[in-house]
């Protein structure tokens, strides 16, 4: 390494844990040290190495803010009082609102719009520019030349944008930062390239410049329209501690005492930050991990008491279920703090559950909506009032879902009424690092269950085996048991609390779809119910769950076999009656299929019945009963699904068994499964009254009237059938009331055949076997 390079202003601590990483990376360097006693922070330079003659040094500039910063504002007098409360908006932006100059710029007048008095805006890096700046690092440590390609790309990235979006003096000012921070970055980043390996801190702090970059355009667009704006490096005023594996804490009172100074240099009515940057109490750079622009928001938000914190994204609102998986997903108008808290935790893309947490305290809304459509009132995050209704309805929030979990359980005679015995089983658990998602223990203590991720199961399987090897052989436990393949399935809800009968419409939803439970999990808040799975059956449980509460009460997805004359009849009334159904009975009624002999007609969502004719005749594909089948079956929209057979085919009678046993319903005026074979009879109504599934053939006799219905529940009430009396073949009988002698017999027939009173085959009728059969 050649020459003298310019490094940016970084804290004792980060220099001295530079030159540690340069020393121990292998470098052909024959000395590395830091001479502390030049370093003035404000303009002192620090050596921090000798290589080959040539050594490395820095002057010190304001680049890192919290260095600086932290004696400067030591040294300033708070002339300014930082005011707090309702009139305080605070506004954040994630990396697609800002993604383009045109986006930034209409980030600046949503801004701009807000009619609040004081307006605290949050804004993350540009899309894709936080991904860009760990790729840097990460060349720059694997030494990879390409690394400085790489920056320079970032740099036009930037560069282009402010060319778009500013002018003038403006432009001016952005473009001599953006040069100077990218020189920095470019020396740091030969260092680390030297040092083959970064810190945390230095990764951290190369990677929150594009959060710099942004903040810095955003506050000059809002300029451009004549309002005072100022931007606020985060790092200056927002201190965290490290609490956990990549986690951090913020540290409420040092931050809010921070802000108070930083806000008494530069009292401006709008004020952009950075989010997604800290620095520790040492004044070191960090980030705050995961979602930390949200994060930052929702501190900051709480550090000036704010009335709102809105939280902009490309969604309008939160949805009841994952709408990639359910299409009848709706947006929520309001969460409860907890609620969004559980659907975050599983796995629904709400918030980050410590998101919520600084604006809870305060009980400050935060408010979830879709910049690219303002219209959108969005979700409100907050304290709900107490539900007194009992509408279960409003008690069930939320449905999400985990997918690629294992069941892990332990079971045998041996535990129950053993003290000690889960702490055990858990403590071998934390052992291994693994995360557990869900508990589930039976009341006899004889078992207990829980899941954890599917990637992490072998090493807890093995773990528990070898700490209860004794209990196991002596046959205190029977067996460490492990269920791959499983997802959970979480429903949300406040108020499930005190409502009765949530989780009876729950696994009766689950019933109906024929979805076997693996084991079940609810915790005294009564918060959530969850269930654990088979992963195969979970997007099928989760739409079946989420129909059950938010389409309608019962929603049904109808295959017609058959649409001639009795089929079609029946679909024109479906068309008329659809309506009346779903607002009088709760019946959301979608006919996805139809099929005759030669053509079919498929739709996952539903057919239009106003012209399934026409459809039927320029969109139909060719017929294949087994494919009409799979569609009913396979399709995961509705939970309940009725097959209606309205030929007369003894082929088509004979699959009704299978469709039962897939948990489709069968409705029938097809005489031919009844009055066949005896044992296939009564193996069909075994298997019905076994299962949750219907077989109805009321209108196999009577055309259509509750003759069968009538009939059974006189029996079921004691009474004795003696004599039957009726017209058991509407055709016979219209034969012999028009075949009078002055038309031939055939004639007449044909004439009932086109009336539609005979069956397909006319011959049934004239046989008498119609009439055998029923």
């Amino acid at each position: 390494m050649t020459g003298r390079v310019a490094l940016p202003v970084v804290h004792r601590a980060m220099v001295a844990s530079l030159a540690t990483n340069i020393r121990q990376g292998g470098t052909s360097a024959q000395c590395w040290k830091y001479d502390l006693s030049q370093d003035r922070s404000l303009g002192g330079s620090v050596r921090i190495g000798q290589s080959q003659g040539s050594f490395l040094t820095h002057r010190s500039t304001n680049l890192l803010r919290p260095a600086a910063a932290a004696i400067s504002v030591e040294q300033d007098d708070v002339n300014t009082y930082l005011p707090k409360g309702d009139m305080w908006s605070v506004h954040k932006f994630g990396g697609t609102c800002m993604g383009t100059p045109q986006r930034i710029q209409s980030v600046a007048d949503i801004v701009l719009s807000d009619s609040s008095e004081r307006k605290l805006v949050i804004v993350s890096a540009m899309s894709k520019v936080t991904d860009m700046m760990y790729n840097l690092v990460h060349k720059a440590q694997s030494r990879d030349d390409s690394y400085m390609i790489a920056l320079e790309e970032v740099f036009e990235k930037h560069m282009a944008a402010a060319k778009d979006l500013l002018d003038g003096e403006d432009l001016a000012s952005f473009l001599s930062q953006l040069h100077s921070d990218v020189s920095s970055l470019r020396a740091m980043l030969s260092a680390i390239y030297i040092a083959g390996h970064a810190t945390e801190s230095f990764s951290d702090f190369v990677v929150g410049h594009g959060e710099l970059w942004s903040a810095q355009m955003l506050s000059y667009a809002i300029k451009k329209s004549g309002a005072p704006c100022s931007w606020m490096d985060t790092r200056e005023v927002l201190v965290v501690k490290p609490s956990g594996p990549n986690q951090v804490d913020p540290d409420y009172l040092e931050s809010e005492k921070r802000l108070q100074k930083w806000f008494s240099r530069q009292p401006a009515e709008i004020i952009v930050a950075t989010g997604f940057i800290a620095s520790t109490a040492e004044n070191i750079p960090t980030t705050l991990k995961r979602d930390g622009s949200d994060f930052s928001a929702a501190i900051i938000g709480s550090l000036v008491r704010a009335r709102q914190v809105t939280i902009w994204t490309d969604v309008d609102g939160v949805f009841s279920a994952d709408p990639r998986k359910v299409s009848e997903a709706v947006i929520l108008s309001t969460l409860s703090y907890q609620e969004a808290w559980e659907m975050s935790y599983f796995g629904a893309n709400v918030l980050h559950p410590r998101t919520i947490i600084p604006v809870m305290k305060d009980n400050i809304p935060i408010v979830i909506r879709n910049m690219f459509n303002i219209s959108a009132p969005g979700t409100m995050i907050c304290r709900q009032p107490a539900n007194d209704n009992g509408d279960l309805d409003a008690c069930v929030k939320s449905f999400a879902t985990i997918d690629n979990l294992a069941l892990v359980n332990v079971e045998g005679t041996g535990m129950a009424g053993v003290p000690g015995t889960s702490s055990a089983i858990f403590s071998v658990v934390k052992d291994v690092g693994a995360n557990v998602i869900m508990i589930s223990q039976a009341s006899s203590e004889h078992s207990i269950c829980f899941a954890v991720p599917e990637k992490e199961v072998a090493a807890v399987s093995a773990a528990l085996h070898v700490r209860f090897r004794e209990a196991l052989a002596a046959g205190r436990l029977s067996k460490v048991e492990v269920i791959n393949g499983c997802s959970i399935l979480a429903v949300v809800g406040l108020r499930m609390a005190s409502t009765p009968g949530v989780s009876a419409m729950l696994f009766d939803a689950l019933a109906k779809a024929n979805i076997n439970v693996r084991a079940i999990a609810q915790g005294c808040s009564e918060y959530n119910i969850t269930v654990v799975l088979k992963q195969e059956d979970c997007v099928r449980a989760l739409r079946a769950a989420h129909s059950r509460f938010f389409l309608s009460k019962t929603t049904l997805a109808v295959g017609i076999i058959g649409p001639g004359l009795i089929g079609g009849t029946l679909l024109n009334q479906l068309k008329d009656q659809a309506a009346v159904l779903k607002e009088n009975m709760n019946i959301d009624l979608r006919v996805i299929g139809i099929t005759g002999s030669s053509t079919m007609l498929l739709s996952d969502t539903g057919i239009d019945l106003t012209q399934w004719k026409e459809l039927l005749r320029k969109e139909a594909e060719p017929a294949d009963l087994a494919n009409f089948v799979r569609h009913m079956s396979d399709n995961h929209v509705f939970p309940n699904k009725v097959l209606v057979d309205c030929t007369a085919d003894t082929s088509v009678a004979s699959h009704y068994y299978d469709w039962l046993k897939k948990g489709i319903h069968v409705i029938t005026p097809n005489k031919k499964a009844n009055s066949g074979p005896l044992d296939r009879y009564l193996k069909l109504r075994t298997l019905q009254r076994a299962s949750y599934t219907h077989y109805f053939y009321e209108a196999t006799v009577g055309a259509g009237l509750p003759i069968i219905s009538t009939l059974r529940g006189l029996l079921e009430t004691g009474d004795k059938i003696l004599r039957i009396e009726g017209i058991f073949s509407g055709t016979l009988s219209y034969i012999f009331n028009n075949f009078e002698g002055t038309r031939t017999f055939s004639n007449v027939v044909a004439e009932a055949k086109e009336a539609g009173y005979t069956e397909p085959d006319p011959r049934d009728d004239l046989s008498g076997t119609d009439v055998a059969r029923k």
